[in-house]
């Protein structure tokens, strides 16, 4: 077993961790005016479509991803906030990422995706959960030698 194999789960973790960061930093500049304030200028009102939704996907979804709790499930819904942005908001102006400003919401797309198939690797309170669920064999499992 060689440096990249013994390492995956770790390296997959430090992805996990960094994507929801961002992503969940994005969400509350564009809620709260924090951190530059929002990518449009204002903050959207309580409940507006799709700006306020957006946000709050980015925020709720990042931080659920960064801890690892409900990972693959959030990260397959920021995987789609971010493919709906790309093709109603940026695929209007130009074809390709680099010439529409959709670069993020492209990679966005693709990491979150990523997460959602592969996992939250270490350090996840899913990783927690299922490992002390999985701990003690259930009763009904155990086989009686007669």
């Amino acid at each position: 077993m060689d440096l990249f194999d013994r390492t995956r789960a770790h390296v997959l973790a430090l992805f996990r961790i960094v994507i929801g960061l961002l992503f969940a930093a994005h969400g509350a500049a564009s809620l709260f005016n924090v951190f530059g304030g929002p990518f449009g200028g204002q903050v959207p009102a309580f409940g507006q479509w799709p700006d306020w939704w957006a946000s709050a996907i980015e925020l709720v979804g990042g931080l659920l991803v960064v801890l690892g709790l409900g990972t693959r499930v959030a990260a397959l819904i920021c995987s789609g906030a971010m493919a709906y942005a790309y093709f109603t908001v940026h695929q209007k102006i130009a074809l390709l990422p680099i010439e529409n400003g959709g670069e993020s919401a492209a990679l966005f797309c693709w990491s979150f995706l990523l997460v959602a198939f592969f996992g939250p690797g270490k350090w996840a309170l899913d990783e927690m959960f299922g490992r002390s669920r999985h701990e003690s064999p259930s009763r009904e499992h155990e086989t009686v030698n007669s």
